[in-house]
């Protein structure tokens, strides 16, 4: 695992709804991993009764229809180059743009959390042991959780809680793992974080002991 934690910016949909009933929603989405924005990526929905029939998509520089009529209109907008340009000058404009007020108002902010990996059930050799990954104490509350054993990225046998408000603006987090443990292997918790740098991984049986990816 050794992407960053991708940070999402929403702004709140435009919606319109007619007189039969019938809505239409717009939604802006945009997303970034690096400290610069170079790689930031630029999502305009459109959807109608809930059913997403087109979307403007920065990476691809156009626009891509999902249902009938929005392949139809994909295809007139996509030959509108006036629509296009002011759409790829949207990632710029609207994306960096608050991103940037996003990443100064918030993200200079961001509190690091305190990782704890810790036994809660010790297995009996037939049923598993139960390890679980806290983080205490961090802002924003975005943050992921996720499990390594022996360096591969655990896909089951994992729950987490939401993060939970702590009361004084931090945050905590809670993932369980249950396993079966076999003798020479290695598990860790892997953190990720916007006050990270790269996400950071917690040895389970080395406490205080952690590294980046």
């Amino acid at each position: 695992m050794s992407e960053l934690l991708r940070i999402l910016l929403l702004l709140l949909p435009a919606i319109l709804h007619t007189a039969n009933g019938n809505s239409l929603a717009t939604e802006s989405w945009c997303f970034w991993s690096s400290d610069g924005f170079s790689d930031m990526e630029y999502i305009r929905s459109y959807t109608f009764n809930k059913i997403n029939y087109m979307e403007y998509n920065s990476t691809l520089g156009k626009y891509v229809g999902y249902t009938e009529i929005g392949i139809y209109n994909a295809e007139i907008w996509n030959n509108n180059t006036a629509e296009l340009q002011a759409r790829k000058a949207a990632v710029d404009r609207f994306c960096k743009h608050n991103a940037q007020i996003y990443s100064s108002a918030i993200l200079s902010k961001a509190v690091e959390p305190q990782v704890e990996v810790t036994l809660v059930k010790k297995s009996d050799g037939t049923h598993p042991a139960r390890l679980m990954c806290s983080a205490y104490s961090f802002y924003p509350p975005d943050i992921e959780v996720t499990w390594l054993r022996n360096g591969q990225k655990i896909e089951g046998d994992v729950t987490s809680t939401e993060e939970m408000a702590d009361g004084d603006w931090y945050y905590q987090i809670h993932s369980h793992l249950e396993y079966m443990p076999e003798s020479g292997e290695e598990i860790s918790c892997v953190v990720q974080h916007a006050s990270f740098q790269k996400p950071m991984v917690y040895k389970w049986g080395e406490s205080d002991h952690h590294s980046q990816i």
